[in-house]
């Protein structure tokens, strides 16, 4: 069985780690969980940040099959549109992202022109679904908790787990957004957890834990088995739920929560241009 070739790509402002998945046999990609810039305080949009990654494509000859997405972000915007111009691909998901679409649908009032059926994207993944890069198989896991939509995309040995673990000496998602919960996430690691202890485990943010200097995207099952200090075995169900919501009750909100979460859940489109023409980004006040 071939492995895939993984090349990251940091987005510091962000924390977020995007990836091109490789198939070694032929040229075929796939690119995950893709960064838009985007400066809040002017409300600009800028696409250095997914240039990198057209530019290794290109400089590479890659044929991008996929654009995907583990799950609805909340700290950061998407460039899929902007990359699926650029380089083709099917875009993906979890079919969850319906539930993600009609609880923010509702939360930023953003009217019948927006689709609630996740038909923004070419493709809704569901649990054990199966799809190609060139001659590697991908397989889906649901792993929700943090999201409803959150999938964990297995590839060879390779696993892209989205937000649902961080570094061993970080831990693990946070589940007080809507739809999050972290009894359900803890059963969605355990799904992870049961991947060959030599899989590699790559993340989609990393924040130095205290101690450590250097960023860091990727682990092992065994690594996050024994030592993960949120969930390592032995850490049961009940006490995990217990730290991960006591935890969550002290964490502020993401930065770009309000706008990544508009644009995201529209597949990395903005919301459609008002009668001035100009396009809008809302926020809710009190909501949240």
């Amino acid at each position: 069985m071939s492995n895939p070739i993984v090349q990251q790509f940091f987005d510091e402002p962000t924390n977020t780690f995007s990836y091109v998945v490789r198939d070694p046999e032929s040229q075929s990609c796939a690119i995950l969980d893709s960064v838009l810039d985007f400066d809040y305080a002017a409300g600009r949009t800028d696409v250095r940040s997914a240039d990198q990654i057209i530019e290794y494509v290109r400089s590479n000859d890659l044929t991008v099959e996929w654009i995907l997405e583990t799950h609805v972000h909340a700290d950061h915007l998407s460039a899929a549109p902007y990359l699926h111009e650029m380089l083709g691909g099917k875009t993906g998901i979890g079919a969850h992202i319906c539930d993600v679409q009609e609880i923010f649908g509702k939360a930023f009032n953003a009217g019948t022109e927006f689709e609630r059926d996740g038909s923004q994207f070419d493709r809704l993944f569901r649990e054990e679904d199966t799809f190609n890069i060139g001659g590697l198989e991908g397989r889906v896991l649901h792993t929700p908790g943090h999201t409803p939509a959150c999938l964990t995309y297995v590839v060879g040995d390779a696993a892209f787990v989205g937000d649902t673990l961080f570094m061993p000496d970080y831990g693990t998602a946070r589940c007080d957004f809507p739809g999050g919960d972290a009894r359900t996430l803890f059963q969605s690691i355990q799904k992870v957890l049961a991947l060959p202890p030599e899989t590699r485990i790559f993340l989609c943010h990393d924040y130095k834990a205290p101690g450590r200097d250097e960023y860091a995207f990727m682990t092992t099952v065994a690594e996050q088995r024994a030592s993960n200090v949120h969930v390592h075995e032995g850490v049961s169900e009940e006490d995990f739920v217990k730290m991960r919501t006591e935890r969550d009750a002290t964490l502020d909100m993401p930065r770009l929560i309000l706008p990544s979460v508009q644009v995201n859940m529209r597949a990395g489109h903005m919301p459609p241009a008002e009668d001035n023409g100009q396009v809008y980004l809302k926020v809710p006040i009190n909501l949240f």
